[in-house]
């Protein structure tokens, strides 16, 4: 399966994460959000990934990509989505970003794989959970970082 993950990273989080599941996924490419264009519809899997900022906003790099991911035609693609976020001083928002990459992905036609159990972390809000589940893999690098080479693992195995 042809396999591309995209990220948006400020301060290399995001960035350091995307190339650790590219590599439990066993190579994929890996690129900039910003980078996101029309040869994306080229994979047949999509790892989208965004750290959250503010009040659960994506990071900068999504903002432009957003808007490109929506006029996308995915019918047929699958995507899966990660989030960074940190749990204790923003339990409020935690990983909120993904719901954003979410309904883009939605929109464009795409066939969004399943998050995981948000029962599973420490938070207080997320617009990234739908039905108990986070749209995506959350990751907490600040408070949880002995818990993302497993969740990591546990989540590339769903999607292989």
């Amino acid at each position: 399966m042809k396999t591309i993950v995209y990220y948006g990273s400020t301060t290399g989080t995001c960035e350091d994460l995307a190339n650790r599941i590219s590599a439990a996924l066993g190579g994929a490419d890996v690129k900039n959000a910003s980078e996101l264009g029309g040869e994306a519809a080229d994979y047949d899997l999509l790892v989208l990934g965004t750290s959250t900022w503010g009040d659960g906003e994506v990071q900068d790099d999504w903002f432009s990509a957003l808007d490109t991911l929506k006029g996308l035609s995915l019918a047929g693609k699958k995507v899966a989505i990660f989030g960074v976020g940190d749990s204790e001083s923003y339990p409020d928002t935690f990983c909120g970003g993904m719901k954003a990459i979410y309904d883009a992905a939605k929109e464009a036609g795409a066939d969004v794989l399943p998050g995981v159990d948000a029962s599973d972390y420490n938070y207080s809000s997320s617009a990234a959970v739908i039905d108990g589940k986070f749209v995506g893999l959350a990751l907490d690098e600040t408070n949880e970082p002995d818990k993302t080479d497993e969740r990591i693992a546990a989540w590339v195995s769903k999607l292989k």
